[in-house]
């Protein structure tokens, strides 16, 4: 077994310190390591696995020797095809367990693979394919008639690759079946596989308030994910994770799927989320581990109550999003013994671990780790993003509790690829560094996101910069004025934003809201009462059985904030905050006329 497999285990699970010292142990071996990838270690993997299960979903199953095996078909393929290294594959496919392997097997060739959201369609498809640079993509049968209906917008030269059962394929489109390509072609072999710096992956950003980016991950980084989040989970080959989150995002798909393979578990991937399956799944799967979303933890707390809920053997859940009164009634009613929420991005250097299990934090940074992590929060306007500088020109750090933008440091010298890597857009990249920090010609990396800190140390998420608006002389956090909603009973799921008003200074709180039978307009207006000073509670409702998400649950608000609450074009059921009358109002075209005509003062 090579050291960098044999990594350090110190401490036990009870202590909170116990996860970063793993972590460092894992760190520490595998620098030993230098020219290490996640594709790469498969041989190591199959040798000491072999059989073993290492990815599971509905339709197959791949040991560790057969996921090997499949990368190097992959990779055979890859090179008949001609892509060449430094190349870019896309890849259009729901999750499944030949998904790993396609873009390991991609990345063993030397070219990267660039994840595509499967919600994607149209214009959107259309973006994030020619963003990506791609020259082949490879799309499931079950798409190719989402890919096939905007063929005459793809960029000219683009070869598509249908894979798994279809009909006769399009005449410029080719089909993929790789059980036909020598599998022995690459394996083992020094000079197939990609190297620590070389872009392993493409990762879209979700597209909440805009076109989507390509974030650049290389293979170094793939592999520090995998080994350190290896660490803070403690897996072993007795462990299997239940991963039903998109594997196109790097969550889902990268690091916690690295983790567990690293250390010789299972991955037990499901194509999709669903309340009414999960707890079946988990104790028929036998799970020691599952990975979530905020979101989805809050649609598990809200669903009826399910026979088997505590019928399981789940050790650990690990995650990010989750608000503090979802995490203690998921503990009480399901019984999962400890919670990892941690914050990270794609794309960047600023990646926080609540290891102590303190419900709404999104993690700290031990005293002892502050060089290794240099994280700062930062004061700046948090409607606009603009920084705020001092007297000397540099950044003013925040208080305690004083909200600010999070930022990390960039070592421009470091040659580790631990920092960050950027976009596939230029200009992008440039956005997200800010120079000139707190010594001249510095450079950290904006997360673009609002966090407070308290006096011991933990960090907690307040909103995006941008998402904030401004209201009777008052900052309104969309994300905080959003839980408090949906804490009110009838209430699935709900998204704030802030739409102008004519004649008003700022912009008035709206929220949209996914409802259930039992909802009551009384019981939410009375409940926002007791609960929100009176500039923060949503001057506007809009009433929808859903609301379109991504595909990491989080509310797409862009079209919700355009239409605002203009009733000739919202067709769902909309209703006023009526001051006059301290209650809701239905709004018709009069109201609206009203308020619009500043007949009605708000």
């Amino acid at each position: 077994m090579s050291s960098a497999l044999a990594a350090v285990d110190a401490g036990g699970r009870g202590s909170a310190v116990a996860p970063w010292v793993r972590a460092l142990g894992n760190i520490a071996a595998l620098t030993k390591r230098s020219n290490a990838t996640l594709p790469g270690l498969l041989d190591e993997l199959a040798e000491r696995f072999g059989d073993s299960p290492a990815l599971e979903s509905e339709r197959e199953c791949l040991s560790y020797r057969a996921l090997a095996a499949r990368r190097d078909r992959y990779a055979a393929w890859a090179a008949q095809a001609g892509v060449r290294r430094g190349d870019v594959v896309g890849l259009l496919m729901p999750n499944c367990a030949e998904y790993a392997a396609i873009w390991m097997g991609i990345g063993h060739a030397g070219a990267a693979t660039a994840l595509i959201n499967t919600s994607l369609a149209g214009d959107a498809l259309v973006h994030v394919v020619a963003a990506s640079g791609c020259r082949h993509i490879i799309v499931a049968a079950a798409l190719a008639a989402r890919l096939d209906a905007v063929r005459a917008h793809l960029p000219a030269g683009l070869q598509v690759w249908l894979h798994g059962a279809h009909g006769a394929p399009p005449w410029d489109w080719h089909s993929l079946d790789v059980a036909h390509f020598d599998a022995g072609r690459f394996g083992g072999a020094p000079a197939a596989g990609g190297r620590p710096r070389d872009t392993a992956l493409l990762i879209f950003t979700s597209g909440t308030t805009g076109l989507p980016k390509a974030a650049k991950l290389s293979h170094g980084k793939i592999l520090e994910w995998s080994f350190w989040f290896a660490g803070m989970l403690d897996a072993g080959p007795a462990d299997r994770l239940y991963d039903c989150l998109p594997l196109y995002h790097s969550s889902g798909g990268v690091a916690s799927l690295g983790a567990v393979l690293t250390r010789g578990g299972t991955v037990v991937v499901r194509e999709r989320f669903s309340a009414r399956r999960f707890w079946d799944d988990i104790a028929e799967q036998d799970c020691t581990l599952f990975l979530y979303i905020g979101e989805l933890c809050r649609y598990l707390v809200n669903a009826p109550p399910h026979a088997r809920e505590r019928a399981h053997r789940l050790r650990l859940a690990c995650g990010n999003g989750l608000r503090a009164d979802v995490w203690q009634d998921m503990q009480a009613r399901f019984g999962i013994p400890r919670i990892l929420e941690f914050y990270a991005s794609t794309e960047g250097n600023v990646s926080l671990y609540n290891c102590e299990g303190r419900p709404g934090a999104i993690g700290r940074v031990p005293s002892f780790l502050a060089h290794r992590f240099p994280v700062a929060l930062i004061r700046c306007d948090p409607q606009t993003g603009d920084i705020a500088r001092g007297s000397d020109g540099f950044c003013v750090k925040c208080a305690v509790d004083e909200p600010g933008e999070a930022i990390g440091r960039i070592d421009l010298d470091d040659a580790s690829p631990q920092g960050f890597e950027g976009y596939t857009d230029p200009a992008a990249t440039d956005k997200k560094i800010l120079r000139g920090v707190f010594a001249a010609g510095d450079a950290w990396f904006r997360t673009g996101d609002l966090m407070r800190r308290d006096a011991a140390g933990f960090y907690y998420f307040l909103d995006r910069l941008g998402d904030t608006f401004r209201w009777r002389g008052e900052n309104v956090s969309t994300t905080e004025v959003a839980d408090v909603i949906c804490r009110c009973p009838g209430v699935g799921n709900a998204v704030v934003y802030g739409v102008r008003v004519p004649g008003a200074e700022g912009r008035a709180g709206m929220a949209a809201i996914a409802v259930a039978e039992d909802f009551s307009l009384l019981h939410l207006h009375t409940h926002l009462a007791r609960h929100l000073p009176p500039y923060a509670r949503p001057m506007f409702l809009r009433l929808r059985a859903d609301l379109a998400t991504t595909g990491t649950f989080k509310p797409i608000k862009q079209a919700l904030m355009r239409e605002g609450f203009d009733t000739d074009i919202v067709t769902d059921a909309l209703y006023f905050d009526d001051p006059l009358t301290g209650g809701y109002r239905r709004m018709d075209s009069t109201l609206h006329g009203d308020i619009v005509e500043r007949r009605l003062a708000v």
